[in-house]
């Protein structure tokens, strides 16, 4: 006895489709824009893998592995503390602490780069948590998909 899943709605495809745009660009807004603005590398990276649950609940895990390629977003997170940790040698390599901001001086007040070292560390957190948490999305969603992922599609 094969069991049949119910398809997706019309609306919870449509929905996911209009919202899934939004999430990645306000996602990286957020990332973009942390360190003069409230939020940062954590949250934006958030958002913007909150996009791997919108595209299983709209077009299924299939789609969703096919589109993320679970492969690069693991090697994605390695790749993001890699560049944290070399950021936060650049303040030992310039006889200062590890994790120090020695760029400070950079632009002024209010401009994107004015953080100095701490804008590009907010980016790469964004970065790896971005993947990191898009890669654990895709796992657990992943373990709950039945097996051949039991969609049949609806092209109503």
């Amino acid at each position: 006895m094969k069991h049949k899943m119910k398809t997706r709605s019309i609306i919870v495809r449509c929905g996911s489709g209009q919202l899934l745009p939004f999430a990645i660009v306000f996602g990286l807004a957020v990332v973009l824009f942390g360190t003069i603005s409230p939020g940062g590398g954590f949250q934006g990276g958030v958002i913007v893998a909150s996009s791997a649950l919108l595209l299983t609940l709209g077009y299924g895990y299939r789609t969703a592995h096919d589109a993320m390629h679970p492969h690069f977003l693991h090697s994605g997170e390695a790749f993001g503390a890699i560049v944290y940790v070399a950021l936060a040698l650049i303040g030992l390599l310039c006889g200062a602490n590890f994790c120090r901001n020695i760029f400070w001086d950079n632009g002024a007040p209010g401009e994107l780069i004015s953080a100095g070292t701490i804008t590009f560390m907010s980016w790469t957190v964004g970065f790896k948590v971005l993947t990191g948490v898009a890669f654990l999305l895709l796992l657990l969603l992943g373990l709950m998909a039945p097996d051949g992922d039991g969609e049949e599609d609806d092209e109503t």
